[in-house]
């Protein structure tokens, strides 16, 4: 993140990477909400797709240069961006890595948290944007919004999961500094023990207590604003099945993963944990990467 948002402060300035279709309009529409509530600023992107939209495709097919689609994709990201209150620039970028394109702009301009969106096919049942989200989630420095639901009120229901690496801390100080006065929802999934019954159950609760007091430790070891309050939820199983179904029963509008890796390097949490959590979970999901 830029100095300007690191500590106390809230961003300033949101990338929003988008690639014109209807679901992104999800993304803008929290981006713009973020905006509003931050007094930031929108830097709005696309990276040139010449199959994109309806439009760049006929155009293509009749012979347009790519000044032309430029021009089309430029007009079709004022559209809808048209409306939005929070002050908002726009840019068209050309390359053959959307991710790589996105990190770039990322960076020349500052931003300071960048919002994306997931695209799905409905009847396939998979991502259609997945590579580009999870080579994002790899390689960006900065925080990544994922966002799944519409925008219909502010984050509400908030939950940081951990798995008690250092990478928790930052996930956990980011939800206090960018929601301030908002309660959080600790989360911690543990593995059951393994042997016999008796054995099983003596362990299984010693491993909870264990669990409890290591959350509790976190906490208390986390330079946080003082009114923040934060709820310890710990469960037994793998958190890639408890958290999704946790969020399903009590309505979570966002989890907040802290990683704790470099960009460009693939950990064993980023690798597969955070990963298919990003793919599973039903609402808006933030990557946070350890300083």
């Amino acid at each position: 993140m830029t100095e300007s948002a690191q500590g106390t402060s809230v961003p300033k300035r949101l990338l929003l990477a988008t690639d014109l279709s209807a679901r992104c309009d999800r993304a803008l529409d929290r981006a713009a909400q973020l905006a509003e509530v931050w007094q930031a600023e929108i830097v709005a992107v696309n990276v040139l797709d010449l199959g994109s939209t309806p439009d760049q495709i006929l155009a293509w097919a009749s012979g347009a240069t790519e000044q032309d689609l430029r021009q089309i994709a430029l007009k079709e990201l004022r559209r809808n961006t048209a409306g939005v209150s929070a002050p908002i620039s726009l840019r068209v970028e050309r390359g053959n890595d959307a991710a790589e394109v996105i990190c770039k702009v990322a960076g020349e301009v500052g931003a300071d948290l960048l919002v994306s969106s997931v695209a799905r096919n409905e009847v396939l049942g998979r991502f259609l944007l997945g590579s580009t989200v999870e080579q994002l989630a790899r390689s960006v420095a900065q925080p990544l919004l994922v966002v799944r639901q519409r925008a219909r009120q502010p984050y509400r229901r908030i939950v940081v999961a951990t798995d008690l690496s250092p990478g928790a801390h930052g996930g956990l100080q980011a939800a206090a500094r960018l929601f301030p006065g908002q309660a959080l929802q600790l989360y911690h999934a543990h593995e059951a023990p393994l042997a016999g019954l008796s054995d099983r159950l003596d362990a299984a609760k010693s491993a909870s207590v264990a669990a409890q007091q290591a959350c509790e430790a976190l906490v208390g070891q986390t330079p946080l604003p003082p009114d923040t309050e934060v709820h310890i939820q710990c469960e037994r199983g793998a958190v890639t099945a408890t958290l999704p179904a946790f969020v399903r029963q009590h309505d979570v509008d966002l989890v907040v993963l802290g990683i704790d890796a470099a960009p460009g390097l693939v950990s064993t949490l980023l690798g597969s944990t955070a990963l298919r959590l990003l793919q599973w979970l039903p609402c808006d999901v933030l990557l946070v990467r350890s300083a």
